[in-house]
């Protein structure tokens, strides 16, 4: 039995925290998982900007709302799931997500949570628990699932590495460089043929 794990900003959906950074002018927040790799280091130092420039949960929200999936995610996410099981495992936030995953036809997903004050400032996050891809990856497995995971980022590298297969999607230059023998697609036509490939 495969169950297929997909990352999901900069795989099916533009990065949030980059939209945020333009819609609201501040380059720093440009800064994601492809960049540092640290978690929580990053999420600390956004949680300090959005801090002192007074923003919260509902710009971001507002932000969400305009977010559209990549062209073609949501027919690649339609056959990958006619063929196999399929979960989203991502560091993003509950708060987040609805707006998402109604564009993607309502897929499994397994993500984090922000602490949010009454005043909509976030205050905190929740992990669901430290290297959460690779745990989650790691616990499908032990319950008989092989896994097939695909990522961009740095934070998918290790469930990338820990299934039966994996691979990196629309990832940067520098990630592929470092990891020459993990396959690298920037089709979804491409990725799904791939991953067709390692189901039959």
């Amino acid at each position: 039995m495969e169950i297929v794990c997909l990352d999901l900003e900069g795989v099916l959906v533009p990065e949030i925290w980059i939209a945020f950074s333009e819609a609201v002018g501040i380059p720093e927040l440009r800064r994601t998982t492809r960049d540092e790799p640290d978690y929580n280091k990053l999420m600390r130092f956004r949680l300090d900007v959005l801090r002192r420039h007074g923003l919260g949960l509902p710009q971001i929200r507002q932000t969400i709302a305009g977010i559209d999936p990549f062209p073609g995610a949501r027919e690649f996410l339609d056959e990958l799931r006619a063929a196999t099981q399929v979960m989203i495992l991502s560091d993003t936030f509950t708060q987040f997500a609805s707006p998402l995953m109604r564009k993607l036809g309502w897929p499994t997903l397994l993500c984090n949570t922000l602490t949010v004050a009454p005043d909509g400032a976030v205050t905190g996050y929740r992990l669901r628990a430290e290297k959460t891809k690779l745990v989650t990856v790691r616990a499908l497995q032990s319950i008989g699932y092989d896994t097939v995971a695909v990522g961009d980022s740095f934070n998918d590298l290790d469930m990338i590495r820990a299934g039966k297969a994996g691979f990196l999607f629309r990832s940067t230059d520098a990630i592929k460089r470092d990891n020459p023998d993990l396959p690298a697609f920037e089709t979804y036509g491409e990725l799904l043929a791939a991953i067709r490939a390692v189901l039959d």
